[in-house]
């Protein structure tokens, strides 16, 4: 584009100098042609020149061109001008709202940080990512998508001041950095509240009225992040704090958040390796018979053997498996794990596996599990399925089909968690399920509070009606289990009855009770869990 300018400079300078030139030339020679003509006209002297006259004519038509071209290449450099300006403004402005650009922000925010601290002021960075807005695209479609964005970036320069910087990072992520004094960060704290609460009022897009919400990640510059790059990977650390804690709000970034993610972020790499290492295994949680106390079957449950950090619970790993995507590939692997380890078993215990919401959405999900039914030769009568329902909201048709899948190999299936969703009873009514399971919320306070205690009698009255018996979990003394059995509850699960065991230590357990019925052969293509070293 330079040399382009440049090019086009130096013909207009030729052609500003030729046509000066020939101006020079028409008044030297129109001089003495119209000295001539007057004379001829007065009598004074004979007619002028022809070759003047010719000379005047073509250094006339020489000014003319010169001029046309002079014009025609001064028009060209404006051209080239605007184009340029143009091509700037794109390549700092996201063409969709008119935002600043990734780019574009850190150029005038570290602009900004320096003048802030010329006049004793701190800059606050929020960092703001929209709640559902991929289920937008999803349920109505990119342009619905796009204009809720355009109309989204109106609402955010309405409510944060004239003086701010606006981006869009890419996607459904915003920042807005703004000037403040460092005394009342309950400026910025305002402007953020308003965000937040503006975000989730419902909006018109396209004719179609979409929910959504925002969380966001708020950094200050006097606080350590005295460049916009450290101020928007603090205001993103925020913001991540923000959605895990419920989404919908706006959290002050701390180093408490780096601390956290760090450790959040060594589990997601270990996981990656520990998954196909065989280091989450299958521990079993007893179920109970309450009328006769005999034992019926196991609940599955995962743990992390970590070679350093030892026994790692589920609640730590479990969220990151299902963020990351990995939760699928987990779940097969403590089946494959669980299914051969109770191959032998006395062939009157079950085990109840669980399903994550995610796993629903895979529409090969029934044929990989009576895949590794198969290869580990464990008997499908002997698997109970447990659905929560929060699992069935994304998709009921898809669901309804994997358990159709299930249920034609004999598999059967629990509603889990039952009276925390929103749908319990048309969730019965539109799935096969052959077991209700009470969650552990309202069990652990059945002797405390009548409200609990009302709650699991109408469960249990409810699956009297329809024909499906009910499973307690959460029984952690005596006392629960006896109030259970009183109600007509016929299982029940928790740490009453001991905590999880691992392979070998359920093994032993069993081994005691005589409900190891001999060893079944192992299919070559899976190795035998109780090979390998596990801890009890």
């Amino acid at each position: 584009m330079r040399t382009s300018d440049a090019e086009g400079h130096d013909a207009r300078r030729l052609t500003g100098v030729i046509s000066i030139a020939a101006i020079l030339l028409f008044v030297g020679i129109g001089s003495t042609v119209m000295t001539q003509l007057l004379g001829q006209f007065l009598g004074t002297s004979e007619a002028a020149d022809e070759t003047l006259v010719i000379a005047l004519i073509l250094n006339t038509a020489l000014i003319l061109i010169g001029w046309r071209r002079h014009a025609t290449l001064a028009g060209q450099i404006r051209s080239h001008a605007e184009a340029e300006a143009r091509a700037r403004v794109l390549a700092a402005r996201d063409p969709l709202t008119g935002f600043h650009n990734r780019r574009s922000l850190a150029d005038e925010g570290a602009a900004m940080i320096i003048d802030a601290e010329r006049r004793g002021k701190a800059v606050a960075l929020l960092m703001l990512d929209l709640d559902h807005f991929k289920s937008v695209n999803d349920m109505h479609g990119h342009a619905t998508g796009d204009a809720l964005l355009h109309v989204v970036a109106q609402e955010v320069m309405a409510i944060t001041p004239t003086s701010a910087l606006h981006a869009r990072l890419g996607g459904d992520e915003f920042a807005i950095a703004m000037v403040f004094d460092p005394s009342a960060p309950d400026v910025v704290e305002r402007v953020a509240d308003r965000l937040v609460a503006r975000l989730a009022q419902p909006f018109d897009a396209e004719g179609q009225k979409v929910h959504i919400s925002c969380s966001a990640g708020l950094a200050r510059s006097d606080f350590g992040a005295r460049s916009i790059e450290a101020l928007m990977r603090a205001g993103d650390i925020a913001m991540y704090a923000a959605k895990k804690s419920g989404r919908n709000r706006f959290a002050w970034f701390d180093e408490s958040m780096e601390r956290e993610l760090k450790a959040r972020n060594d589990l997601e790499q270990g996981l990656r390796v520990a998954i196909p290492n065989g280091q989450i295994v299958p521990y079993f949680e007893q179920q109970i018979d309450l009328a006769t106390s005999r034992l019926t079957g196991f609940e599955v449950l995962a743990r992390w053997e970590h070679p350093v950090r030892g026994l790692i619970g589920p609640d730590r790993f479990i969220p990151i498996a299902e963020d990351t995507g990995m939760i699928a590939e987990l779940s097969l692997s403590i089946m494959r794990q669980a299914f051969a380890a109770a191959r032998d078993w006395d062939p009157g215990l079950t085990l109840s596996v669980n399903i994550s919401p995610s796993q629903l959405r895979d529409a090969w999900l029934a044929q990989k599990i009576i895949k590794t039914l198969t290869e580990t030769g464990f008997p499908a009568s002997r698997l109970e399925i447990e659905i929560t329902e929060s699992a069935l909201f994304d998709n009921l048709a898809l669901a309804q089909s994997i358990a159709g899948s299930l249920k034609n190999q004999g598999v059967r299936l629990a509603l889990d968690d039952f009276g925390t969703g929103y749908s319990s009873l048309a969730h019965l009514r539109a799935l096969p399920f052959d077991r209700i399971k009470i969650d552990k919320s309202f069990v652990t306070s059945i002797n405390e509070a009548p409200d609990s205690a009302a709650i699991v009698t109408a469960i249990i009255r409810l699956g009297e009606s329809l024909n499906l018996p009910v499973t307690a979990e959460g029984v952690e003394d005596g006392a629960i289990a006896a109030r259970l059995a009183a109600m007509g509850c016929a299982k029940a699960q928790g740490w009453h009855y001991g905590k999880p065991l691992s392979p070998i230590g359920v093994r032993t357990l069993l081994a005691e009770r005589h409900l190891i019925v001999g060893a079944a052969p192992a299919p070559s293509n899976v190795e035998p869990i109780t090979s390998r070293r596990r801890a009890g």
